[in-house]
């Protein structure tokens, strides 16, 4: 119990709610907008799933956590613990500046440049960053994009050319039916890679708390039960804006679309997942929005997609500043 009221581990619990709040939603987001499910049972499907995907992939397939303890390096300083919880602090300013305008970002991508920032911080070098790890996040970040977009708008033509518009619409309420399996899928993948990041995060306290380096092996079944169930609180209390967002503001979806859109979603972060690759559920999801929008005459709203790009953009030196920033701020203080 002392563990879970250190400033590290309370901070990652922090930023676990707030990715409840501000990605999570994305995995719901088409369901919800094509009218498969009502918002709060597309809320309570999404906590149930991101707290099976957390459990199941931590115990079975830990790569992404791996990766995460390997983005920056943390070891030999007594002011590690200060750093991380300047990197942590960076992703909750962050996250929140951004829900206030609606956009959904990518906490992942917050994650792992803050950790980088407060990494060159706590080092005094950017040897204190891993490329080789950075490597996979770039990886990530081109498989979510790319294939989100050609899977999301492929399916949509394939449906349309096989199938036909007509048939297309009178099989609308079957693909409602099988939108919330594809949201169920979105919200369990979200789990399986974000709730890995997290729990990478808290081994990564614990570890330096201990004065030992982090053992993915040694992670206990209630640390991922932790993670999934404030990440499931974080999309209860805050998801709606962003589900609207996505899911209805973006691009108008037909009910087929939005079963393509889930669909090469849940493809995309399966791959990754199972590669170790730690992808941004909310580039994915959005990506694949976008190509199922286009792909099926639907009219993106540019203005709403500039906002989340520029986001996107913005994330990675935004963080990663704040994380080199306040960590030089609190070892000042300290």
């Amino acid at each position: 119990m002392e563990i879970l009221l250190s400033p590290p581990v309370l901070l990652t619990l922090a930023v676990i709610f707030v990715n409840g709040w501000t990605d999570a939603p994305n995995a719901i987001a088409t369901a919800v907008g094509t009218g498969a499910l009502r918002m709060g049972r597309a809320i309570a499907l999404a906590a149930v799933c991101n707290l099976l995907g957390a459990v199941l992939s931590a115990a079975l397939c830990p790569a992404v956590a791996a990766t995460v303890l390997e983005i920056g390096d943390f070891s030999g300083r007594a002011q590690a613990q200060t750093a991380l919880c300047a990197a942590l602090l960076s992703i909750v300013l962050w996250a929140v500046a951004a829900w206030a305008f609606g956009i959904p970002t990518s906490e992942s991508h917050a994650l792992l440049a803050a950790l980088s920032g407060a990494a060159v911080a706590l080092q005094g070098t950017l040897s204190g960053v891993n490329a080789a790890a950075w490597g996979k996040v770039w990886w990530g970040l081109l498989l979510s994009v790319l294939l989100g977009l050609v899977l999301g708008g492929g399916l949509c033509v394939l449906m349309r050319l096989f199938l036909g518009r007509g048939c297309l619409d009178r099989a609308a309420q079957r693909f409602r039916r099988w939108q919330v399996a594809g949201a169920a899928a979105m919200a369990f993948c979200h789990g399986a890679q974000d709730g890995q990041k997290f729990l990478g995060v808290l081994l990564l306290a614990e570890a330096l708390r201990a004065g030992r380096p982090p053992q993915l092996e040694s992670a206990p079944l209630w640390e991922a039960l932790l993670c999934a169930l404030v990440m499931g609180a974080g999309t209860a209390v805050g998801g709606r804006r962003i589900i609207r967002a996505v899911g209805q503001d973006m691009t108008p979806l037909m009910p087929y679309q939005g079963f393509a859109a889930d669909t090469a979603a849940v493809a995309c972060l399966l791959l990754a997942t199972a590669g170790g690759l730690p992808v941004s559920t909310t580039h994915t999801k959005t990506c694949a929005v976008m190509g199922a929008g286009a792909a099926g005459g639907g009219k993106v709203d540019r203005r709403i997609a500039g906002r989340m790009v520029l986001a996107w953009l913005l994330t990675f030196p935004a963080c990663a500043l704040l994380g080199y920033v306040l960590s030089k701020w609190m070892f000042h203080l300290a």
